[in-house]
């Protein structure tokens, strides 16, 4: 009964537009001194424990290395390269867009900065190259949502401080994945593009490509740092988070030069603004979380889904089509801060393995990003192509077909998230 409660408050706030932290607090201070017998002095201390949770330390940093890389030129040294890559092919620019993205993935974690940072350079220059406005704001959108599957990822971060998982094998587990979204995605815009006669560039001469990855080699070479470092055992993945906002700090202010030292507290300031409203969120999704536990639901769930008898491929089914369901009306971190402590015991109870699940659901939350009403790379990307949101909706569900298909196969495909952890780490 108490378990009905929680969930109906949580669902009239949400309805009722109050923000999804909020929400998710109300909804658990309500129920607890209503219904539950849990004290005020319990939720509180559940909600600041969840603040000292080590591992989320990382949030913070990360942020911080992503909004340095965002302020200064480091999207717009990424774009000249892959332009040097892959422009001189026909659709090269939206190819070049897509690489960029992957790129600056790798060194943000974060998908709405990645819209920002690559589509505020790229967007415009395929208007002026004879793209539609349509298709570059789909292009953008949709490689936009690699920001949370290819390492560092904020969501992976989440995900494994819940469930205890190896942050570290996370990371190195999306790497496989969003080189095969990324594939896919290249093919599709070569099929659209020989099919619409898209533009092409100029090839760039053996010389500028050199230049162009001389001068993206520092942004790159973050992903080295973090990678390199966690798998060579040199520091923890929150011990990399610091080190990738210090080094994001130093290539920003002293190698390019994008960000002067009086420019650095507006920085601190954006990146605070941002981890703050992430905690926020994070610490009151803990508190339902433990009231859920509290409440036995998950182990409710696990007997009543175990009971069914469904299969392994059924229950991966009808956890994508729960996770696609939230994913709609909420953000990323909200839904593996809900869903994580239901489904984990039961994927658990059936041998799937934790790292595939958790890529199974970062996997899932990137069409989260892209889907109506609540995808926040749509209203990301409406701002930054100035289009209306419902033109920004009609121009990236087509691609939304490419996303669902990686989905199915990295779902009944275990060895895409798998092989290249067990391959380094064992």
């Amino acid at each position: 009964m108490t378990a009905l409660i929680l969930i109906s408050l949580l669902f009239l706030f949400l309805f009722a537009g109050v923000p999804i932290a909020v929400s998710l607090g109300l909804a658990s201070i309500l129920t607890m001194l209503l219904f539950g017998d849990q004290t005020i002095l319990s939720s509180s201390q559940k909600f600041f424990h969840t603040m000292h949770v080590y591992p989320l330390l990382a949030v913070p940093f990360f942020i911080l290395a992503g909004t340095f890389m965002t302020t200064g030129g480091v999207a717009r040294r990424m774009v000249d390269f892959a332009n040097a890559l892959v422009g001189h092919y026909r659709g090269g620019l939206a190819m070049a867009a897509l690489l960029a993205s992957a790129f600056f993935a790798a060194v943000s974690g974060s998908a709405p900065a990645t819209v920002v940072a690559v589509g505020s350079v790229m967007i415009v220059g395929m208007v002026k190259s004879g793209y539609t406005k349509g298709f570059a704001a789909g292009v953008i959108c949709n490689a936009g949502t690699l920001g949370i599957l290819i390492p560092p990822s904020l969501v992976m971060v989440v995900y494994g401080a819940i469930t205890e998982s190896s942050i570290g094998r996370l990371f190195i587990a999306g790497i496989l994945p969003g080189i095969v979204l990324t594939i896919a995605m290249m093919i599709t815009i070569v099929v659209i593009a020989r099919k619409q006669d898209l533009p092409r560039q100029e090839r760039a001469s053996f010389k500028v490509l050199i230049k162009a990855f001389r001068d993206a080699s520092w942004g790159l070479m973050l992903i080295v740092i973090i990678l390199g470092g966690i798998y060579a055992g040199i520091f923890t993945p929150t011990e990399a988070a610091a080190v990738s906002a210090v080094y994001a700090f130093f290539i920003a202010t002293f190698i390019y030069k994008d960000i002067g030292l009086n420019d650095v507290p507006a920085v601190l300031i954006e990146a605070g603004k941002i981890t703050v409203m992430l905690m926020f969120i994070i610490a009151n999704a803990s508190m339902f979380a433990f009231l859920l536990t509290t409440e036995q639901i998950p182990q409710a769930a696990s007997e009543l889904i175990v009971g069914l008898g469904l299969p392994v491929w059924g229950f991966l089914i009808v956890l994508n089509l729960l996770l696609l369901a939230a994913g709609n009306f909420m953000e990323p971190t909200s839904v593996i801060l809900i869903l994580t402590p239901i489904v984990f015991p039961i994927a658990m109870e059936m041998g799937i393995d934790p790292i595939h699940l958790g890529v199974l659901m970062v996997v899932n939350m990137q069409i989260g990003l892209v889907t109506p009403p609540v995808g926040l790379n749509l209203f990301v990307t409406a701002g930054v192509a100035r289009l209306t949101l419902e033109d920004t909706i009609r121009a990236a569900l087509p691609w939304l077909l490419v996303l669902l298909g990686v989905l199915m196969l990295i779902t009944f495909v275990p060895w895409i998230s798998l092989v290249i952890p067990t391959v380094l780490l064992g």
